[in-house]
């Protein structure tokens, strides 16, 4: 499996981005966004599950964040609203046959896109 991740970019506070994952080979995997703000550990951010079904978020972004897949394209989406500054960090996509949810040993990741959130 490979995942591309695209969509970051630079957008003032209270925007919205909407990076996207695509993934090649095998796709009927869960899913999910991790990120990692400069200095600091990667972070669990939202997760789904491989039918799309179920999805889960870290605390941080619930409300604010919508995870989503379109299994035909397979491609990932996260709809990000009400950005703020501490948000901004490189948002990297995974992928995984077993159901990790945060757990961040996902087996294959993508190669990260930039978001900055400027206040």
């Amino acid at each position: 499996v490979q995942l591309q991740a695209s969509g970051g970019g630079l957008v003032q506070a209270g925007g919205s981005l909407r990076p996207s994952c695509v993934a090649s080979g095998r796709t009927f995997y869960d899913m999910a966004w991790f990120r990692q703000a400069p200095g600091k550990d990667r972070e669990f951010v939202s997760a789904i599950t491989w039918s799309g079904e179920n999805t889960y978020y870290a605390d941080s972004v619930r409300g604010r964040f919508t995870i989503s897949r379109d299994n035909a394209k397979n491609t990932l989406y996260l709809q990000m609203n009400s950005l703020k500054p501490e948000d901004t960090a490189v948002y990297y996509c995974a992928a995984d046959p077993d159901r990790l949810l945060s757990n961040p040993e996902y087996r294959y990741w993508g190669q990260g896109t930039e978001v900055t959130v400027s206040s």
